[in-house]
């Protein structure tokens, strides 16, 4: 009998569902309707951040369920993140605020520093001239105040390497519930879960299928002969093995569709398991890493001169 890992508990106490919605690149005019789909199929974990630019539509879904009676909103995990553009500290309740309003909802039960790197307050454009050097010291004490007051039930952090991330905790009041990072067959994470698992803190697992609609991006992760081998074995697709690997590894999925029957499908992922031995086959998979944030690396402006120092060499 397979354990259907529904949830993991985070340090806060909270209960993260394991399947959350991802709404990256999905556009407006979709989006409303594909968060609908999703929370009629059973997630209610929606994953947003404000830089989407699309929480206004996903707001206007939320007050309609929540109105019509399908979904309790303390029934739903909704996450949102905290723009690069809105790290200096009076800027961050700001932010949340800004959020807030746009979801419609009194608090959000995830609130995330996006990148470990700032941009000019408005900056529109990722141009090298717009970054500035990152303070999360000062960034992270701003979100501290904001889970002191209830408008974020749990705060962490996305893109935080190992060292990043164990340099935070060293010094944070309230320690990140989680770090929200790329992470599939194809860029396990192994070294930072490790850490994560070891400090209490839930690693998340963004473009868990190795963002396949990312036009600007070459992703084979699903098409890795391995995932597709063990899919053909177990009768599922490789969009769902990858998803369950993540499961058992012990980090919540975060695939994002627009379509309904892969909406569906993504989430059919419970009520089975990959064996030991399948399981085992993933550690031959060749790494890399897809998202690499050149954009927060300049020679000239910003905290990092190189993408090995933005992932403090985890690439």
């Amino acid at each position: 009998m397979s354990t259907a890992i529904k949830c993991f508990q985070l340090n806060t106490g909270a209960k993260i569902p394991s399947v959350g919605l991802g709404t990256w690149q999905s556009e407006p005019g979709v989006v409303g309707h594909a968060v609908e789909t999703a929370i009629k199929v059973g997630y209610c974990h929606i994953d947003c951040a404000q830089v989407y630019g699309n929480e206004k539509e996903i707001g206007v879904i939320l007050k309609k369920l929540i109105g019509e009676g399908l979904v309790k909103r303390e029934d739903l995990w909704i996450t949102s993140k905290l723009w690069c553009t809105d790290h200096a500290p009076e800027d961050v309740p700001v932010a949340l605020d800004r959020t807030l309003q746009d979801l419609q909802l009194d608090y959000v039960d995830l609130y995330l520093i996006h990148w470990p790197a700032r941009m000019k307050r408005g900056a529109a454009r990722f141009k090298p001239e717009n970054l500035l050097p990152a303070d999360i010291p000062s960034t992270w004490k701003a979100m501290e105040a904001l889970y002191d007051s209830g408008k974020a039930r749990a705060i962490g952090v996305s893109n935080l390497s190992t060292k990043k991330l164990g340099d935070l905790l060293a010094i944070a009041r309230v320690p990140p519930a989680v770090n929200q990072v790329e992470c599939h067959p194809s860029w396990q994470q192994t070294k930072l879960r490790e850490f994560c698992k070891a400090n209490g803190v839930h690693l998340s697992g963004y473009s868990p299928l190795g963002s396949p609609g990312t036009t600007w991006l070459k992703s084979e992760v699903l098409k890795n002969p391995v995932l597709v081998s063990v899919a053909e074995k177990l009768g599922k697709t490789p969009a769902q093995v990858a998803l369950r690997w993540g499961l058992q590894t012990g980090h919540s999925v975060l695939p994002k569709s627009t379509h309904e029957a892969r909406i569906k499908e993504n989430f059919d992922i419970f009520d089975w398991s990959i064996p030991d031995d399948l399981f085992a086959e993933f550690s031959s998979i060749e790494q890399a890493r897809l998202i690499k944030g050149t954009a927060f690396v300049s020679e000239t402006y910003g905290s990092y001169k190189t993408v090995e120092e933005l992932w403090d060499g985890e690439v």
